[in-house]
Parts: C-alpha cells; sequence; structure tokens
C-alpha cells in the first residue's frame, strides 16, 4: 500500500455516504462512456453528414483520444492543490460544453476541435474520481470500489451507447452529443453534493505529483494499458460499419449489439476487480490473453449475427483490464496518486488513438473490415509482453524486500 492510498480511506470517508458518493462518480462514468463509446457507434452517420469516408471520420475519435492523452497529465498537475471535489466538478462542466459544441459543428474540422476539447476532462476525471472512490473503501476492496466507478462508463454502453445510437439513428447523430451534456450537467451537481468536501492533499504540489514520471513501475503499467487496449478499440470503432458491410444486419440490430459488448466490459469489470484484491499481477496478464484469444475469433465471427454477437460479448469483457490498471498504478506511484491514476486514461486513449488508426490501415489497405481483429490480437498481445517485463520486475521486488526484511 502507498503512502497516499493507505492514508485517505479514513479521512475521506467521514460524514459521507459511500454509496451516494460512487454513484455521483459513477454518473461521470456514465457520461464519460456515451460520448466516448457512442461517437464510435455514430461513425457512419456523421461521416456521411460531415461529407467524410468512415476511416477519415475515424480521426474524430483519434481527435478525442489525444485530448485525453493531453488533459490528463496538465490537469493533473495543474490542479494538484485544488480540493479533488472542486476538480471533478468543474472537469464535468469543461465536459459538458466540449460534447454542445460537438453537437452543433459545422463542419468536420470544427468536429475535431470540439471533440479534442471534450476528451481534455476525461482522463483527469476517471483518475481523480478513482482516487475519491478508494478513499471511501477499507483497503481491502479498492479495486472493487474503483470499479463501481468504472461501472459507469460500461453501463453506458449497455444503456447510453445504444440509447445514443438509437437516437442518432432516428432524429439525427447532433442529438446523441446532447444527450451527453445533459449527463455531464447531471453529474456535475451530484458530485458537487455529494462528494467528500476535503481539503487538499497536505504537500500536494504539481512537482509532487511529476515525480511520478520517474518511476519505472509507473511507465510500465501505462504501457501495457497504451498497448494492450488498443486491440478492443480497433474492432470497437469500425464495428457499426463491419456490422453494415460484411454481416449485412439491419441498422436496428446495432444498438443491441453495443448493448451486448457493454455487458461484456460490465462482467469484466467486476470479475477483473474482484481478482485483483486477490492477485493483482496474475490479473492483468489474464485479462489480456483473454483478450487476445477473442479478438483472433472476431474475423471469422462477422459474417453472421449468430456468432458476432457472443464473439462481441468476449470482446467486451477485455474491458475489465481498465480498474486493475488503476489500482495497479495506485500500488507503484508513491505520493504522485493523481497524476499516475490521470495517466491511466491519457494510455487507455492513446490505444484509443492508436487501435482505430491501425485498423483504418488495415482496411484502407485492402485487408477488410474483419481485419480490425487481425491487428486487435496483435495490440493485446503486444500488452501481454510489455506486462511480460512488468511480471519479472514485480517479483524481483517483492524477493528484494522478502530479503530485506
Amino acid at each position: 500500500m502507498t503512502q497516499g492510498s493507505s492514508t485517505e480511506p479514513a479521512t475521506a470517508s467521514r460524514g459521507h455516504a459511500p454509496g451516494l458518493v460512487l454513484l455521483a462518480l459513477a454518473l461521470g462514468g456514465f457520461a464519460i462512456g456515451t460520448t466516448e463509446f457512442a461517437s464510435m457507434s455514430l461513425l457512419p452517420y456523421f461521416a456521411r453528414s460531415l461529407g467524410v469516408d468512415a476511416p477519415t471520420a475515424g480521426h474524430a475519435i483519434s481527435a478525442y483520444a489525444l485530448g485525453v492523452v493531453v488533459g490528463a497529465p496538465v490537469i493533473a498537475v495543474a490542479a494538484a492543490r485544488l480540493p479533488r471535489r472542486l476538480i471533478l466538478v468543474g472537469l464535468m462542466v469543461v465536459f459538458a460544453v466540449g460534447n454542445l459544441l460537438s453537437a452543433v459543428s459545422p463542419n468536420f474540422q470544427a468536429m475535431l476541435l470540439f471533440r479534442f476539447l471534450s476528451g481534455l476532462p476525461h482522463g483527469a476525471y476517471f483518475g481523480v474520481a478513482a482516487l475519491v472512490a478508494a478513499s471511501v473503501a477499507p483497503p481491502e476492496r479498492r479495486a472493487q470500489s474503483v470499479a463501481m466507478v468504472m461501472i459507469g462508463l460500461t453501463v453506458a454502453t449497455i444503456i447510453g451507447v445504444p440509447m445514443a445510437n438509437a437516437v442518432g439513428q432516428w432524429i439525427g447523430w447532433r442529438w446523441g452529443f446532447v444527450i451527453v451534456t445533459v449527463i455531464a450537467a447531471l453529474t456535475a451537481v451530484s458530485v458537487y453534493l455529494f462528494a467528500p468536501r476535503d481539503a487538499a492533499h497536505p504537500g500536494a504540489s504539481p512537482l509532487r505529483e511529476l515525480g511520478a514520471l520517474g518511476r519505472g513501475r509507473v511507465w510500465l503499467t501505462l504501457a501495457i494499458g497504451a498497448i494492450g487496449f488498443g486491440g478492443m478499440f480497433c474492432v470497437y470503432t469500425y464495428l457499426a460499419s463491419t456490422m453494415q458491410e460484411v454481416t449485412h444486419a439491419s441498422p436496428a440490430a446495432l444498438p443491441f449489439v453495443l448493448a451486448v459488448f457493454g455487458a461484456g466490459m460490465t462482467v469484466g469489470t467486476l470479475a477483473c476487480a474482484w481478482a485483483a484484491d486477490r492477485a493483482q499481477i496474475p490479473a492483468i496478464g489474464g485479462v489480456l490473453l483473454w483478450s487476445a484469444g477473442a479478438l483472433a475469433l472476431y474475423p471469422m465471427a462477422t459474417h453472421s449475427l449468430w456468432t458476432l454477437i457472443p464473439v462481441v460479448f468476449l470482446i467486451g469483457c477485455g474491458g475489465g483490464l481498465g480498474a486493475v490498471l488503476q489500482t495497479r498504478l495506485m500500488d507503484v506511484a508513491g505520493d504522485a496518486q493523481t497524476l499516475a491514476a490521470a495517466l491511466n486514461h491519457s494510455a487507455f486513449n492513446f490505444a484509443n488513438a492508436l487501435g482505430p488508426w491501425l485498423g483504418g490501415l488495415a482496411i484502407a489497405a485492402g485487408y477488410g473490415w474483419a481485419s480490425t481483429g487481425y491487428v486487435g490480437m496483435a495490440l493485446a498481445l503486444g500488452g501481454f509482453a510489455i506486462w511480460l517485463v512488468a511480471a519479472v520486475d514485480a517479483r524481483r521486488t517483492r524477493l528484494a524486500v522478502a530479503a530485506a526484511e
């Protein structure tokens, strides 16, 4: 247990109902998950509306991801001395504005800018929310408490994304982003009312947060997410187009398939968090291998809904990697908790940029829509290779500590 994570539960939870705190934080995860994944599912619609092809429209996904990559460390460092509750409220206000502007984008260039703006609060929100969630839970349930925040994102893939996609089909893709704006505003109010009213952590400073960047185990953990998570995003980004062009499914089937993916993410998040509270390092390696296997099945499953649906569920289960890596960063970041936690989502959104980019290259090269499964499998195995290095390092550290005792 790190110093930052071991001292917070007793102080942050006084006077606050953990259930209400987690519910408010999860609502923000619901808003973020809805916009992140709904924009992928709405890609064919805003591509036509803004006059670009699907691979080019994928750059809007990458612009959002780039916003996360840039925003997470910058905001975490700049806001180091602010109370976490105020940080979360401010981030949700900016997030709401970014999505409202996305809804009224007059052209694709404006869409790119507004998606970048929308992405800026994402990583810092999840990072700070994870620390607040861990602070209201006993040490042995940290991963499961963090997972409850992530459940907001996974429930978004079950309810929010299909709803936004259905609305996008029925009355226009712009309304999908309007829905997110409303949810983000509700989150800002909920967090203001229910999150712990604690002062900034004593001694917090931008310089202390930057200390995370000098820790090798932080970088290894981030690299696992940056590469290993890319496979899931590679497939998900082009799932709607694949169902149209390869599966020849009715547009009405897409919201259901998206909900199946979300159900897989929910199951995976809960299962992986439970495993992480018992065997953290093996849980990370196991979910990466699971993802590689599920992604390898995807190209063979795309020709029929009957085979596609169960494989999409299996791929979604790999989303459980997020909560596990979040708690791993809490253990290796020392006093630089906020920056490390936020950087976790920079890593994931680097994956969100890398996966669609590589998948788009494979599609543009003529390998077909289903080739994203093979690209995704390679990325998951790449993450597993980095995990092997991290696992060896963790074992070496345990042995060194045991010898010193």
